[in-house]
């Protein structure tokens, strides 16, 4: 056994930093869009690529990502994803076409990808060593990503207020210069042999990225044209392609024997669903609040604050408390139809509504159905898990929530566009838009419960599987 860094809260307080910039950087843009929908000619269905082609990227190259740290030493693939990281938000500052921002926007996910997967595994080698140690360590770094996601909804109202949309990615670069001359504080992580799939990489993002944008597109060309049927076929070609090599290749980004786990399935759906739920809820309520509210974007960010705050409160006390005493699945499906209920409560938004009667009481029951599902639904899928494949699980899950994000933000989004949503100057017409689309994702969330009420086995987790001191960076894949 290597010895006990003693640096290791120091690099830990670089690892949680890294996880908070990760979270934040989906957060950020939210209060900016209309802004950035008005400077960069954004059309309202298209808007939601500037969320998507983030998002994309980070979930699909999150198993490449972990593989890379794998095979290169974690401390050298964080870094190298903190420079893709920086020089993406250059891009994404600097944009003056749409085209151009949503490029910027892929290149962050990237690094994103990258930096997510080698903080967990420099974390394990820094932290695996004492299984006390370790779950403070990861409790500090699991409330990064809270604090991150509340902190992104308030400087992005407060960039976008008082300076301008392009500084929610400038404030990227200092930070990332930052991280890189820290990065000393980190452990090397192990140099090894071994091959990148790379086309499996290639398969799943294009597939993933190829579905988004046809789901998208659908409702303007016809779901039922040949140009749309062609793309659905396309990406189903190549997320079979990403399953098949996963079979033959030596060294799979997912081997699909993880499959087998107990629980890890539902874990996912729930997972899935819960993001498909929950993302297109604060991507449309950001544009009620600015553009039928007619809120500033610091007023729009300051209004999601009280949600965040409790999301990041019950995530970090409240939960962790709940499930060491129920488990897993009463959580899962209790807050998913939490959520469900406040989602249902927004759809009853009015054109001449208020943020004390519209959106403050129901935005905070969606929270609180949000903070009891999410981690019961994380460490569901990592208890059945092998100690060897815990990280791996754990990977999945947060790939598959990535994943769910995107799918469903563009289903919802095409379900708003079919209501009018295009038309934002009839705010009657596009509240109806908004609110068509809180009722689709009050369907989803329960949808999520009835499934977990009814497949997922009662268990209690008792605790996550304990950690080897080092563990690859492919079984320990994790993102916020």
């Amino acid at each position: 056994m290597s010895t006990v860094d003693p640096r290791r809260w120091w690099a830990l307080g670089v690892l949680a930093a890294a996880q908070f910039m990760v979270i934040m950087d989906t957060s950020i843009i939210g209060v900016a869009l209309p802004q950035m929908q008005r400077d960069l000619g954004f059309s309202q269905g298209d808007l939601q690529w500037v969320f998507n082609a983030y998002v994309i990227a980070f979930g699909g190259l999150l198993l490449l990502g972990g593989r890379l740290s794998d095979l290169l030493g974690a401390r050298r693939v964080f870094a190298a994803g903190w420079v893709v990281l920086t020089a993406g938000s250059v891009v994404a500052a600097a944009a003056d076409t749409a085209w151009v921002e949503i490029l910027g926007r892929a290149v962050q996910g990237a690094g994103g990808a990258l930096i997510a997967p080698a903080s967990m595994t420099l974390l394990m080698m820094l932290f695996g060593h004492d299984p006390k140690e370790l779950g403070k360590a990861l409790a500090l770094y699991g409330a990064a990503a809270p604090a991150g996601g509340t902190a992104g909804v308030f400087l992005g109202g407060v960039f976008t207020q008082w300076a301008s949309w392009p500084w929610i990615f400038i404030i990227y670069v200092p930070i990332g210069i930052a991280t890189l001359a820290a990065t000393g504080l980190l452990p090397t992580g192990t140099k090894r042999r071994g091959a990148v799939d790379v086309l499996g990489a290639a398969a799943v993002t294009a597939g993933l990225a190829l579905a988004v944008f046809t789901i998208v597109r659908a409702p303007e060309a016809g779901w039922t044209t040949p140009q749309t049927l062609l793309q659905l076929t396309g990406a189903a070609l190549l997320l079979t392609l990403f399953l098949t090599l996963q079979k033959s290749v030596k060294a799979p980004l997912m081997p699909l024997s993880i499959w087998r786990t107990p629980g890890l399935g539902i874990s996912n759906l729930a997972m899935a669903l819960l993001g498909a739920a929950w993302i297109p809820m604060w991507y449309f309520l950001n544009l009620y609040l600015q553009q039928v509210l007619g809120y500033g974007a610091f007023a729009s960010g300051a209004a999601l604050l009280p949600m965040t705050a409790l999301l990041m409160v019950f995530m970090t006390t409240l939960t962790a408390r709940l499930l060491g005493r129920f488990g897993p699945k009463p959580l899962i499906a209790t807050g998913l139809l939490v959520l469900a209920a406040g989602l249902v409560w927004l759809s009853a938004v009015r054109p001449t509504g208020t943020f004390a009667v519209d959106v403050l009481p129901a935005s905070l029951v969606a929270a609180t159905g949000m903070s009891l599902a999410y981690i019961p639904a994380l460490m569901s899928a990592m208890s059945g898990a092998r100690p060897e494949q815990a990280g791996l699980a754990s990977g999945i899950v947060n790939t598959t929530y990535q994943v769910g994000s995107a799918l469903g933000l563009a289903a919802l989004t095409a379900v708003a566009a079919s209501q009018g949503a295009s038309h934002a100057a009839d705010l009657p017409t596009l509240t109806t838009a908004f609110s068509t689309a809180f009722l689709w994702a009050a369907a989803i969330a329960a949808t999520g419960a009835a499934l977990t009420a009814t497949l997922m086995k009662g268990k209690p987790t008792s605790q996550s599987p304990a950690a080897p001191q080092e563990r690859t960076a492919e079984t320990a894949c994790v993102s916020g």
